[in-house]
């Protein structure tokens, strides 16, 4: 039978079994295939081609009257099921008598099927089943389970509009199971777009049924709500349930659902959710790092003037909190929290001093990443707010004793010596600098100080003997312990020094360039030469001495080149006084400066750009026809938004220009061959989609030709093409579908098969293989810097291209790799002029199947040369990895293309 069903499903009728069916199968007692029987009857053809219905029907008519009056109640409740999808009336006919009496029977599951099927026939022939809203509406009346009725209910909903209204009117809503409250729901949100007279009666009950018990009929109650009026109260009421709904229901799914309905509702009704800032902070009480994303993303779009201090403050208690949490996910949530509170403080100034403080206290506390971020925000708040500078100065050159990383240690120096504007600023953050290097020259007070520490363990060790211990041992005390605590309190008393001592020499060559800035604009502000020179003089020894240090064996590792190079030029401009000072002015203290303006525009104007397109992506067009739903002349008002509406109707979808087909094309066989095939190869978004076309090229029918496809890679073939006879120099199409699963390179391979001139001779046609371009599943994405470098750390697979291109310029480069692999650039003012002879950037993209693809360039443009260099690209797996690997080696290939003046 299932064999039976398959082929018949593949569009073979097999007309000649229905007698052995009806014969051999119709008589069993097996519930199997008694099941599959009614599968049969359902699709198999039950008229003759006159159009008379088939002698064998009467049989089959006997037979579904003995099963509805089967005494087993799950034979009587599946034929009813089958007759719900019965379409012939001749055939349902003599069935109906039996159908109306299993309403009245005793179990429950035959009389929710006897309702439909009721409702079916009546649907497809009126007159069988005239009276069948008032047989519903009597088993209403007398029926008391809860399925049967809401069954019932349903279809009187469609029947008979008037009879559900009394029903409801005769019901109290509140008190009826929650199962019939949904249909009630369903029934009252379809007809108050038809009967808008009725809505303040609908909202009423719609309000009633908010406080129900059951979270299924709140979220259904709400979503109606929300649809039926568009008033304050009730957005706000509907809205309310749903964040009550996120904060209590355990399910994770069930929070992200409601909250992104809450963010809906935001959008389509802004200003009228602003008070609900703080409820839906509630929501951070959850567990799941996804959860508490989402409502603190949904928060910061609510924040007003009005708001922000007590969603700051909720914030600030929420990472205090984090200090003494023992939570898997602990430190992502508090970087979560700071970047969140950074946005809010950029956005109001009345918080951002505040904020400040709160943050640089937690900085000892936090890891890089989050510390990162801290610094980010304090560079972002020094540049927009001018009137708090001071007071952020004063309190960064505070925290800097207590910072252990250093990423953040030159964040720090970078704004201490950008902003330290006035002397008594300058003398400050001075004294904190000289306090976090210690004793100069380095190496002589290192060589002193481990001198010291010898002559003390010696002197130790001197006075300790043998000892005699309990059991008649001896035993030797050794000052091991007190070493170690010095070099702690060290670390902890000096911090820069002792991070340069690590090995840290990017960091030295900061610093040198924060002792310039701060020199040059000590220079610029006060006319105390002998003050300058003292600092100018105290600048010099730090920095030689750190490059001694660097050259010595007391550091972990010596310095590089580029360190020493750029801390020797700072040595140089300050002793070569009064020579370039004008240039020294400018890039030290006008050009860093205006870069970081510059980037700080460019993501504002990002940001406008992102805001500016999702308005006009909501607009409505001023030619755009107006519907009024009152003037509809349909008999049936389908209740869809108008969301649905668009989507259904393809308004979102790009339609395909034909000429742009011909690209696709692929052939699969030589002009020669005795059968020529080419493939339109379609890509859908899951998977690609083989129209093929085959022309026989020879004067005989080629009798069963197939074309067989197989797969490399995670590709799948679906559908196989059947099997046909192609007459002479005729054409055949033929379509298969191909499952992809990721965005890996995929070979498609196969041929065609056909019958020779005899009967043990086969045909082989191979085929060309076709490869599916993974540029249709990856797309261009955007991600904070945090996120890029925590994927890129987490990343296992990596691909290091070498770049050897003869392209002109390293921004022509850029936009061709970026075109090619569908990546988008990262790098803020990555605007690249010919001029440039280096460029890096970060480029990030992410496939269909949610892959993401990171890479990284380093180019330079060689002295009359190739552009050289290299692109390292990582992602989670191996396969995206390579992919992308080959089309960067393809894009360096390219050179450029040279005008042709002249044939």
């Amino acid at each position: 039978m299932k064999q039976i069903l398959i082929t018949m499903l593949n569009s073979d009728p097999m007309p000649g079994l229905l007698m052995h069916i009806i014969r051999y199968v119709m008589p069993s007692r097996n519930k199997d295939l008694k099941k599959l029987l009614y599968f049969y009857w359902e699709i198999c053809p039950k008229y003759e081609q006159d159009g008379k219905l088939k002698h064998e029907m009467i049989l089959v008519c006997n037979a579904i009257q003995h099963d509805l009056q089967h005494a087993n109640e799950y034979i009587r409740g599946s034929t009813l099921r089958f007759l719900s999808k019965l379409k012939e009336p001749e055939l349902l006919e003599p069935l109906v008598p039996s159908a109306r009496q299993c309403l009245e029977h005793r179990h429950a599951y035959v009389r929710k099927n006897a309702v439909f099927a009721i409702y079916s026939i009546h649907l497809v022939s009126d007159h069988l089943i005239p009276d069948a809203a008032e047989l519903l509406t009597d088993f209403l009346a007398v029926e008391n389970d809860p399925t049967c009725k809401r069954n019932a209910f349903a279809c009187l909903g469609h029947l008979d509009r008037e009879a559900a209204l009394r029903f409801i009117q005769s019901q109290a809503v509140t008190s009826i199971d929650p199962i019939i409250q949904l249909a009630v729901i369903e029934f009252i949100r379809k007809d108050a777009v038809s009967n808008p007279e009725l809505k303040p009666q609908y909202l009423h009950i719609i309000s009633e049924l908010l406080e129900s018990s059951n979270n299924a009929v709140i979220y259904e109650a709400a979503s109606t709500l929300s649809v039926l009026s568009h008033s304050q109260a009730a957005i706000t009421s509907a809205a309310s349930k749903f964040i009550e709904l996120a904060v209590k229901e355990p399910d994770n799914n069930v929070k992200l659902i409601a909250l992104e309905i809450v963010n809906e509702l935001h959008h389509k009704h802004e200003d009228m959710l602003d008070d609900m800032c703080l409820d839906i902070l509630r929501v951070l009480s959850a567990p799941s790092l996804d959860v508490r994303q989402k409502a603190i993303e949904i928060t910061l779009s609510l924040v007003t003037s009005k708001n922000v201090d007590d969603v700051v403050k909720l914030l600030k208690k929420e990472l205090q909190k984090t200090t003494t949490s023992n939570e898997e996910k602990s430190s992502e949530y508090r970087q979560l929290l700071i970047s969140a509170i950074h946005s809010c403080a950029i956005r109001f100034h009345e918080v951002a001093a505040s904020v400040v403080d709160l943050l640089l206290d937690f900085i000892s506390e936090l890891n890089t990443t989050a510390a990162a971020e801290v610094i980010t925000f304090v560079k972002q708040v020094v540049e927009k707010f001018p009137d708090l500078r001071s007071h952020i100065i004063q309190r960064l050159i505070v925290s800097l004793k207590t910072i252990k990383s250093g990423k953040i240690f030159r964040g720090s120096l970078w704004i201490i010596g950008e902003y330290s504007l006035d002397e008594k600023d300058i003398q400050t953050a001075w004294k904190a600098i000289k306090a976090s290097i210690g004793d100069i020259p380095i190496l002589a007070a290192e060589k002193k100080g481990h001198d010291e520490d010898q002559e003390e363990e010696v002197k130790t060790n001197g006075h300790t003997g043998p000892k005699i211990l309990a059991d008649g041992t001896y035993a030797t005390e050794v000052a091991l312990g007190e070493t170690k605590t010095t070099a702690v309190s060290t670390a902890t008393k000096h911090p820069l020094r002792a991070l340069i001592l690590e090995g840290d020499f990017y960091l030295g060559s900061v610093l040198a360039s924060t002792l310039v800035k701060i020199v040059l604009r000590l220079s610029k502000i006060t006319s105390k030469t002998d003050l300058l020179n003292a600092l100018k003089a105290e600048a010099m020894l730090i920095m030689v001495s750190i490059l001694r240090a660097g050259e010595s064996s007391l550091v972990k590792k010596r310095i590089d080149e580029d360190s020493a190079e750029r801390i020797l030029s700072c040595v140089r401009f300050l002793s070569e006084d009064g020579k370039d000072e004008s240039l020294i002015d400018e890039a030290f203290l006008d050009d860093t400066k205006k870069a970081y303006k510059q980037q700080l525009a460019a993501e504002a104007q990002q940001l406008k750009d992102k805001e500016q397109a999702s308005v006009q992506n909501n607009a409505e067009q001023v030619d755009d026809a107006i519907v009024f739903r009152q003037l509809n002349t349909k008999d049936k008002v389908e209740d869809l938004d108008e969301e649905d509406l668009t989507l259904a109707a393809g308004a979102t979808v790009v339609k395909e220009d034909l000429s742009s087909r011909l690209k696709k094309i692929k052939q699969l066989t030589g002009f020669s061959d005795p059968v020529y095939a080419e493939a339109y190869v379609k890509v859908h978004q899951f998977d690609v989609t083989l129209d093929v076309l085959l022309v026989n090229q020879t004067t005989e029918t080629l009798r069963n030709l197939s074309v067989e496809f197989a797969t490399l890679g995670d590709l799948k073939v679906v559908d196989k093409p059947t099997t046909q006879n192609i007459g002479p120099h005729a054409f055949h199409r033929v379509q298969t579908t191909i499952k992809v699963t990721s965005a890996d390179t995929g070979v498609i391979f196969g041929n065609i098969v056909y019958d020779g001139q005899h009967a043990d001779e086969n045909t082989i046609v191979i085929l060309s293989d076709l490869h599916v371009d993974i540029m249709d599943y990856i797309k261009p994405a955007t991600c904070t810097e945090a996120q890029f470098r925590k994927m890129w750390n987490e990343f296992e697979w990596e691909n290091k291209i070498s770049v050897k291109s003869n392209l002109p310029t390293l921004k022509e480069y850029l936009d061709e790799l970026l075109e090619g692999t569908n990546m988008n650039n990262l790098t803020p003012g990555a605007v690249i002029g010919e001029e440039c002879q280096f460029l890096s950037a970060n480029l990030y993209s992410r496939s269909s199947f949610g892959e993401d693809a990171l890479a990284n360039l380093c180019i330079e443009k060689t002295a009359e040369g190739p552009i050289v260099g290299h692109v390292r690209i990582r992602s989670k797996g191996q396969g995206l990895a390579l992919s992308l690997g080959d089309k960067v080696a393809a894009i360096a290939r390219k050179t450029s293309q040279a005008a042709v003046s002249q044939v």
